[in-house]
């Protein structure tokens, strides 16, 4: 924007420089002349110098209305730039303002943040106290249940060899009990007790 301003400073300098020098010229003639007596003193001199004079104004009055829409366009756009700085000067002001509220609410914001944590890492180990709970309460159910069969399989190896024992002893103490000649007085009463019960 001050580059633009810059440029149309110069331009207008330049301009009226311009208008200057055509000035110097024109009128130049007019005061060199004065100096000596000549018949611009006369009467038709002074119509000369009237007509000189008008002439001159004719062309600086035409140079001005061609140069005033260029001054114009000139001022409005320099109009228009002013007003495009200000709009962005305000984006910009809005913009910090939004982000110095941000800045101040940044610990607020930090604060709420830490205690959502807490509270997730809390419910969290919670969660996880919980499947721990439930995993250790299956675990126990299952060693109690292997518990239980180990036993119930225990307790049956355990009839099984008390049962093997007992028919062990039961066939040494009838071996001890049963010599040939008990053996023999039993078969016989064994087959009197037939005979009796064919009667």
């Amino acid at each position: 924007m001050t580059r633009a301003v810059g440029n149309s400073a110069e331009h207008i300098a330049r301009s009226v420089a311009r208008f200057g020098l055509f000035f110097f010229l024109a009128v130049a003639p007019a005061f060199a002349q004065e100096s000596k007596p000549s018949p611009a003193d006369a009467p038709i001199g002074q119509v000369f110098r009237w007509i000189n004079f008008a002439i001159v104004l004719g062309l600086l009055i035409y140079g001005f209305r061609k140069a005033l829409p260029y001054f114009r366009t000139h001022s409005e756009e320099i109009s228009q730039k002013i007003a495009e700085g200000a709009r962005a000067r305000e984006a910009a002001e809005k913009r910090r303002s939004e982000a110095q509220a941000k800045l101040a609410n940044i610990g607020t914001d930090v604060a709420e943040m830490r205690l959502e944590a807490k509270r997730a890492a809390a419910l969290e180990a919670e969660r996880v106290r919980a499947l721990a709970r439930a995993e250790a309460d299956n675990i126990e159910r299952a060693a109690q249940a292997e518990i239980a069969a180990t036993e119930r399989a225990a307790r049956l190896e355990l009839k099984t060899l008390a049962a093997g024992l007992a028919i062990e002893r039961a066939e040494a103490l009838l071996r001890q009990e049963l010599t040939p000649k008990v053996e023999s007085a039993r078969f016989r009463t064994f087959v009197v007790e037939l005979e009796g019960g064919a009667n």
